[in-house]
């Protein structure tokens, strides 16, 4: 599984990308929000400065018409630009015509494995459930992934599913465990996901033995 930053942070960007791990970004107008007035294109520009992968940029508009016009607008900013539609059937008839035009979308608020299937044969590049959304109304949401891994597998499609909204590290090891390709995470993981008790006590332990043995 990849690992994509879900963040508008210039500045978490380039701290993640020290670490070699990370190969897209997704973001969103609320993260942007966070930004102090930075403007998207601006922010989209700067993160493919530094993270040479799929950056998605999330389209607000609502009907067909404008969600293309505003995913073209979108889509030329950088050629890594992937473009966000939530799906219904509006952000559907988009998804079509996007992808018809070359313009990579990435679909969001998927809670169903029927809304995954449509989506992809519309023509996604990648579908996104939303697992922590789906997890605080008593669904299971890696259920989910693990349904739509399933389905664009078995009827190989194309779609490359994304798990979004993801919490903290017990669901980036479920996600990846249940086959999603790519899980998108908040840059305060990357440190959770790095930490063990266990680690920490071997670390002091070498330490310890290697001022012993006069190494230090």
């Amino acid at each position: 599984m990849r690992l994509f930053l879900d963040t508008a942070s210039i500045d978490e960007v380039r701290a993640a990308a020290r670490y070699g791990v990370i190969s897209g970004v997704t973001t969103n107008p609320s993260l942007l929000a966070k930004e102090g007035g930075v403007s998207y294109r601006q922010r989209i520009q700067e993160i493919a400065s530094v993270v040479d992968g799929p950056i998605s940029a999330e389209c607000v508009s609502r009907k067909a018409d404008d969600l293309v016009a505003e995913a073209r607008e979108l889509a030329s900013w950088h050629p890594n630009v992937v473009v966000k539609i939530p799906i219904d059937s509006e952000g559907l008839e988009a998804i079509h015509r996007c992808g018809a035009e070359g313009i990579k979308i990435n679909v969001t608020l998927v809670f169903s494995a029927n809304q995954a299937l449509l989506a992809a044969l519309a023509g996604a590049t990648f579908l996104s459930p939303f697992v922590g959304r789906l997890d605080d109304v008593s669904y299971d949401g890696m259920e989910l992934i693990r349904e739509c891994v399933h389905l664009v597998e078995t009827h190989d499609l194309p779609a490359r599913v994304l798990a979004a909204s993801l919490r903290h590290p017990l669901h980036v090891a479920q996600a990846a465990a249940a086959g999603a390709h790519i899980g998108t995470i908040p840059a305060a993981l990357i440190p959770q996901m790095l930490k063990h008790p266990l680690t920490d006590i071997g670390i002091d332990r070498f330490l310890a033995d290697a001022r012993t043995a006069g190494l230090i």
